[in-house]
């Protein structure tokens, strides 16, 4: 399924049912009385977290929404019937936003949550409301008021603990398909994963994180080259970074280098984002000799003037992806302390 993570949808509350101005009419009854009921309220609109879902590409076919009105009110006190509401599938982590105004109306981020987008309008008052001593036959009854009507923005920021960050071909995806059941599209060539996949890691019965492997980057992302910052937004959610760099790059960019010129491009979208925790991950060890590799690392590292945890994994052979996964692990659960 494409992956579309903006969307544009208008939506219409439904209108208040009339108030009815209606009066007894009762065999034997000489003076019947005022007896119009209230309209009743019209439908009201809501979004709805639905896990199951991980892509808005639905509202790039149906962009209206439109509520049921309320019914009429009618004579013997009869209250209109209420307007149906509608509620609105989202993957979680959904952000709404009035166009217009600017304004966040609000973020779905659990299973089943309901987040009202546009109210319904009250239904109108019949007439006996309006029965005084002096005003016995009053022949006034209010409208149904009209039901909220926005233009609103979607936008999906996917749910993880941990983004994989890194530039395209260094190994995000073999990484989330080796730690989890996720099943991203891996190749031996440069390319970048088009869309964000996620992946429980579990550890134990009572021990698991989602992770996230966000498509890569290159450089001058934050002013738009290649995906530009389309995808940096998924990370804002995240708690902790894992850098990964490709140690023996096909390119000729040295892993300092890399490290270095992904990290600008954070800064440049977002400062908060790019002071998140963040590890540095050398991948694919494989393809160089131990000793080469744990070299070519430190040198990295010194060179980077890197303070933070650093790990040397191969996501093939399996070289050092547990002990990354536990200190992960250890490391979300401290930061929940």
């Amino acid at each position: 399924m494409k992956f579309v993570d903006e969307a544009s949808i208008h939506v219409v509350a439904g209108k208040g049912g009339n108030g009815s101005a209606s009066f007894r009419r009762e065999k034997y009854v000489e003076f019947g009385g005022p007896d119009g009921g209230d309209g009743g309220r019209g439908g009201s609109i809501y979004l709805k977290g639905d896990s199951g879902l991980n892509t808005l590409v639905d509202f790039r076919h149906q962009r209206m929404y439109k509520a049921r009105n309320g019914v009429d009110g009618s004579g013997r006190e009869k209250y209109g019937k209420k307007g149906e509401d509608i509620h609105i599938r989202v993957p979680l982590g959904t952000v709404v936003t009035d166009e217009t105004s600017g304004v966040v109306i609000g973020d779905v981020t659990r299973h089943d949550e309901l987040l009202l987008v546009a109210r319904g309008g009250k239904g109108g008052l019949g007439n006996v409301h309006f029965k005084s001593s002096t005003n016995r036959a009053p022949r006034k009854a209010t409208p149904g008021e009209a039901g909220e009507e926005l233009q609103l923005h979607l936008e999906l920021k996917v749910l993880a603990d941990v983004g994989l960050l890194g530039y395209p071909n260094a190994g995000k995806s073999t990484l989330i398909s080796a730690v989890s059941a996720a099943h991203p599209k891996v190749a031996d060539y440069p390319f970048t994963t088009l869309y964000p996949n996620l992946g429980v890691v579990r550890l134990g019965l009572d021990s698991s994180f989602v992770i996230a492997d966000i498509p890569g980057l290159i450089e001058g992302a934050a002013e738009g080259a290649g995906l530009g910052t389309q995808f940096l937004r998924h990370l804002q959610r995240t708690k902790l970074l894992l850098h990964l760099v490709d140690i023996a790059p096909m390119d000729g960019v040295a892993p300092a280098a890399a490290v270095r010129n992904l990290a600008r491009e954070l800064v440049h979208y977002d400062r908060d984002l790019a002071n998140k925790p963040r590890w540095l991950v050398f991948t694919k060890a494989d393809l160089l000799a131990a000793e080469e590799a744990e070299e070519t690392a430190r040198n990295t590292v010194d060179e980077l003037g890197w303070e933070a945890p650093w790990f040397i994994i191969s996501s093939v052979t399996g070289q050092g992806k547990d002990e990354l996964m536990q200190r992960v692990m250890q490391k979300l659960e401290e930061m929940q302390e």
